[in-house]
């Protein structure tokens, strides 16, 4: 773990215990390491019809490669048969591409204590991506602003579970959409240290972001080294734009990761069937993945599985349902047979607010992706209204929430301390165990504990207020952004960003669309 808390009180006593209880932490736990086993819902025939199957819809049915010349040759000279914008790939060819991708890989922060590393049983947490809106208590929904994202990327330093300030964590609609990408990487760059992603939306605006890295790294460093991850979307069913395409060439070509993954509605991007999703995802897949590794092989790749079903009587997104849990586990199986590193889940919900529903479905959507093996989480906190809205109070609830997950993959200890057996010993039958010595030296690391949840007694409850969980976790938002102190950096290096972001923002006129 990482501390750069403020100097905290080293006197004995109570003294003591009230400042560490008060003093400002940036504390950070180490990515995920997981001691339980991976949960496989499929068995080996089932798994091998799969993977037969999609095999079967490159040869035969094929994937697009759209408005991307360079894609298509590149596939013609891999030997594959393209059509107009049509690549079919011969059986075999995806699966011997895929194979130079790494089964592992460290994202480097600029602080070191902060890298992560992708893929084997490790498990990397990063916040909501995406969203055009924004809610809190005070505001409700709205579109979102540059402000609002600044105020997640602080949330997302300061908060102890997650490991990664992802990307967008929400659209600054109030910035022209051509430079947005700009003043989002340099939040990123500059109210955190810790791994962060690149854009995506245009190739060029892939390049500022590698340009940026190497402001803040130095050029050799992101020559041999991996300091982005991107996610790359694909145009589910088995279409691969040239723009999505164009970023991840740009990050292939620059040694930098992309995530490949399909965007699966099921019954209206991919089939109402489990098997039939699983079979097009994997197809997917691996034409993604073995497409980066026909611009650069060996280049540093995650294999996504975004999945949702929809539901039939209004087509809305649906979450936390057994039908995502089935795909998103049969998922991680194939994509460990791969040999790549596997992104699923988050904390997916349907609600329009965080409440009962958010947090049911919630919890059934991250709870499944610790299970499934999942790797790198997108999403892991402060998803609200289908992706819609960035919340602030769900952020910092579902960030307490990680710290389960933390915790359900340490596993169970067996050592003699997990053995409790002089605690036996010491009580004996009818005593308790509230004052024996293995209690008092365990006490503080034994069970996790949230640092939201109310579990006073009812009186107590009452007096402060009655609050319920939104009115919490409001509280603790704004004591964090409170709290907020930005990370060291070097006013030499902070320079240079600066400028770059006013050269390029110079260079073109303003776009809103």
């Amino acid at each position: 773990m990482n501390e750069v808390a403020g100097r905290r009180s080293r006197s004995g006593g109570g003294a003591s215990r009230r400042a560490e209880r008060t003093a400002i932490s940036f504390e950070t736990a180490r990515y995920i390491q997981r001691n339980i086993p991976n949960f496989e819902i499929l068995n080996e025939e089932a798994l091998q019809i799969i993977e037969a199957n999609a095999e079967t819809v490159l040869e035969e049915i094929g994937v697009n490669f759209v408005e991307n010349p360079d894609a298509l040759r590149r596939w013609r000279e891999a030997g594959a048969d393209v059509k107009g914008e049509r690549v079919h790939i011969p059986r075999g060819l995806a699966r011997k591409l895929v194979s130079t991708a790494p089964k592992t890989f460290t994202q480097h922060a600029r602080n070191p204590e902060r890298n992560v590393e992708i893929g084997g049983r490790n498990l990397v947490l990063a916040p909501v991506y995406g969203p055009p809106f924004v809610r809190d208590m005070e505001g409700g929904r709205r579109y979102a602003t540059l402000e609002d994202f600044r105020n997640f990327v602080k949330l997302g330093y300061m908060s102890k579970w997650l490991h990664h300030s992802g990307g967008t964590v929400c659209e600054p609609t109030d910035i022209p959409v051509n430079k947005r990408h700009l003043d989002m990487l340099l939040a990123h760059m500059t109210l955190s240290d810790k791994p962060f992603m690149g854009s995506v939306t245009e190739p060029s605006r892939a390049a500022d972001s590698v340009a940026m890295a190497k402001i803040l790294f130095g050029n050799d460093f992101v020559d041999q080294n991996t300091v982005m991850t991107s996610l790359i979307n694909i145009n589910s069913p088995m279409t691969f734009d040239g723009i999505m395409m164009g970023a991840l060439e740009v990050y292939a070509a620059n040694n930098q990761a992309s995530i490949v993954s399909p965007f699966i509605v099921g019954g209206a991007m991919a089939p109402v069937t489990v098997a039939g999703t699983l079979t097009q995802v994997l197809a997917e897949i691996l034409a993604g993945v073995s497409y980066s590794q026909l611009v650069r092989p060996g280049s540093p790749v995650i294999a996504g599985a975004f999945v949702t079903s929809i539901d039939m009587n209004s087509g809305a997104p649906t979450f936390g349902t057994p039908e995502a849990a089935h795909i998103t586990y049969g998922a991680g199986q194939l994509v460990r047979r791969l040999g790549l590193p596997y992104r699923s889940g988050g904390s997916f919900c349907g609600s329009k607010l965080p409440d009962a529903q958010a947090a049911y479905e919630t919890a059934n959507s991250l709870n499944m992706a610790l299970l499934a093996g999942v790797n790198f989480m997108l999403h892991a906190c402060g998803w609200l209204e289908g992706g819609l809205v960035s919340s602030y109070e769900k952020f910092v609830m579902d960030a307490d929430q990680l710290g389960t997950l933390h915790h359900l993959a340490q596993g169970v200890s067996i050592d003699t301390n997990g053995q409790a057996m002089d605690a036996i010993r010491e009580v004996g039958p009818g005593g308790h165990y509230l004052g024996c010595a293995h209690t008092q030296a365990n006490f503080k690391s034994a069970f996790w504990r949230s640092d939201l949840l109310d579990y006073k007694p009812f009186e107590t409850w009452a007096e402060e207020g009655s609050r319920d969980t939104q009115t919490l976790a409001n509280e603790r938002v704004r004591k964090q952004l409170g709290d907020y102190q930005a990370p060291d950096m070097d006013p030499g290096t902070r320079e240079a960003l600066d400028a770059f972001v006013a050269t390029r923002k110079a260079e073109m006129p303003d776009a809103f669309i």
